[in-house]
């Protein structure tokens, strides 16, 4: 264990940014996976493979793509690879989804056993493709270096992450709140035989729903990438994670998975700083009480889909 008390006020305002910024990419896949099960029951362990694929891609784009033996498309610019990467991870996702997810609704150990094989495969392309070298998606310029607070520095790009989080939930809040598909999607979680009885086209929503969950997920790739980097088998590493925050939210709320998020960045982030023999201890404990005390999650209650 380390002192605590080798720590300045600064140290703990990056600790405590830090886990902010680790707690909005966990979000990102987070926020996929609590919707896709809340509407769909679908425990879809894949969606931490998508989390790969968009940052995989993404840097074979923005260093130029060949397309066959016969030419290379152009590198391209930060924003806009970003966007045809995970445009292409959810198109790949609604294929998995539609072929083979979809014909499993409600056998749930049927769904653990294809997402496990799933992932193994696309672990495996990812190796075979890109090759098991540690790799990262560069810094944009307008990112890089960083702001100091009382006397520690915390980079650009974290900051900017933070933002991402913050933006993208409160995007996700108008989304589910206040659109009609966002009524759609809550009364499909709340009651999808009824909403079905009134004309709801509950298997549209699905779609929808996994396919930007699938989109988010890869975002969140790409976005982590220059920060915590890529490497063979992250998808595996990063699923446990992903787990906690759901079951400390709560499957099915956004409320849920954007708290969720923050709490585990910053029981990841005080595991690491001040207990790095125990990390694991430190982040799935709390899990665990919630499981034994509040299995439903600390932001969920009967299972409805709630806003941020």
């Amino acid at each position: 264990m380390i002192n605590p008390a080798i720590y300045s006020l600064g140290d703990y305002v990056v600790f405590i940014l830090t886990s902010f910024a680790y707690g909005s990419l966990l979000f990102l896949m987070a926020s996929g996976f609590s919707l896709i099960f809340g509407l769909m029951k679908i425990t879809n362990l894949t969606h931490v493979m998508f989390y790969m694929m968009g940052a995989y891609l993404g840097l074979r784009l923005m260093q130029g793509l060949w397309v066959g033996s016969l030419f290379q498309l152009p590198a391209m610019p930060f924003v806009l690879a970003m966007i045809i990467a995970a445009i292409i991870v959810t198109i790949i996702g609604l294929i998995v989804f539609w072929g083979f997810l979809f014909r499993l609704q409600h056998r749930p150990q049927a769904q653990v056993l294809l997402c496990l094989g799933f992932m193994f495969f696309f672990d495996d392309a990812m190796f075979m493709i890109f090759g098991g070298h540690p790799m990262s998606i560069p810094v944009p310029a307008m990112f890089r270096g960083g702001i100091f607070f009382l006397e520690r520095a915390f980079p650009y790009y974290r900051l900017f992450l933070i933002a991402v989080g913050i933006v993208v939930a409160i995007l996700l809040w108008v989304l589910i709140e206040k659109t009609k598909i966002g009524c759609l999607v809550r009364s499909g979680v709340d009651d999808e035989e009824t909403a079905r009885a009134m004309g709801v086209n509950v298997n549209q929503l699905f779609f929808i729903v996994f396919g930007l969950g699938t989109f988010l997920a890869a975002v969140g790739g790409f976005l982590g990438s220059p920060w915590l980097g890529m490497e063979p088998r992250m998808g595996f590493t990063l699923l446990p994670f992903v787990l906690a925050v759901v079951i400390i939210g709560g499957l099915g709320s956004l409320k849920g998975a954007f708290f969720g998020s923050m709490v585990v960045g910053l029981l990841n982030t005080i595991g690491s700083a001040f207990f790095p023999d125990f990390a694991y201890v430190v982040l799935f404990l709390p899990m665990a009480l919630v499981l034994v005390f509040k299995p439903n999650g600390l932001f969920v209650s009967g299972g409805t889909v709630e806003g941020v």
